[in-house]
């Protein structure tokens, strides 16, 4: 499938962050509700003082309530839009986004760059603490509060049977169409001199709810409810378990995107976009 940018455009790279609280999600939604995409593109609407919408492509669509420090997204724009608002777009950017949405960066693309299909991996981290006083009033936001406490090498014990590559139908909301294979290749926790633990969870690529729903499973050896090997129990039955939580989407930014080098980006958009299937059974 071909990648190439429609003559006359130039494709620009954008780097950015957001706080997810007030936000439906990344993607753009029916009814006015507002999301990170609508906020963009509204502001690079006004900014290049367009007629047209220029929509955006994104390395990862975050749910509502998901926050992101080095989130990646693709924009085709006019090659005259772009020569004449480049130098000024990022301070035009800030004076129109509202505050809780920068871009940090807008820069030409190198040939057959995909902010989604070019990545080769996205890393997401889950803050959680286990403090019987509860959360930071000044980290409420991005940390979740267990109110049992967590045992850090039980979990990484339990987390070390989810890497890898594996359906994680068990682990993933189904959307219809799309494969629940993925390449786990970092789910590891560590607790902070603060108190707070932090889980870096890295994968290739992400289904819906996933690392939500890694993470509650994990909580759940964490604080003795299960033992630890019930998470790669519950990966290889395939299905969804009622007792595996999806935890609150606060705790939960994305990190950041990982890219090949720029010769290999070309290939990487083909490979992606191949349905996946796991060694030893046939193809769709």
């Amino acid at each position: 499938m071909s990648d190439e940018v429609a003559d006359g455009f130039v494709r620009v790279r954008l780097d950015l962050s957001y706080d997810g609280k007030d936000f439906s999600g990344w993607a753009k939604q029916a009814g006015g509700r507002r999301t990170v995409q609508g906020e963009i593109e509204d502001a690079l609407r006004t900014v290049t003082r367009s007629s047209t919408t220029y929509e955006l492509t994104v390395a990862g669509r975050t749910d509502s309530g998901v926050h992101a420090r080095g989130q990646v997204a693709h924009v085709d724009l006019p090659e005259s839009v772009w020569a004449e608002h480049r130098e000024k777009l990022l301070k035009r950017l800030a004076g129109r986004l509202s505050k809780d949405v920068r871009v940090w960066r807008a820069e030409e693309a190198p040939s057959g760059f995909n902010a989604r299909f070019s990545a080769i991996w996205r890393r997401y981290a889950y803050r959680v603490t286990d403090h019987p006083g509860g959360v930071d009033p000044l980290l409420r936001g991005h940390v979740l509060w267990h109110d049992w406490p967590l045992d850090v090498d039980a979990m990484n014990a339990a987390a070390e049977a989810l890497l890898g590559e594996h359906d994680f139908a068990a682990y993933c909301k189904r959307r219809e169409g799309a494969t629940t294979i993925r390449t786990l290749q970092q789910l590891s926790l560590v607790r902070g001199d603060d108190g707070i633990i932090t889980a870096t969870v890295r994968a290739d690529a992400f289904c819906h709810n996933m690392v939500r729903s890694l993470i509650g499973a994990l909580l759940f050896v964490g604080d003795g409810h299960r033992t630890a090997d019930w998470p790669g129990k519950v990966l290889a039955a395939g299905v969804r378990d009622s007792a595996v939580h999806v935890v609150r989407p606060h705790g939960l930014t994305l990190e950041e995107v990982g890219y090949p080098a720029d010769e290999l980006l070309a290939a990487r958009n083909v490979e992606a976009r191949n349905k996946r299937t796991l060694p030893g059974l046939g193809c769709c």
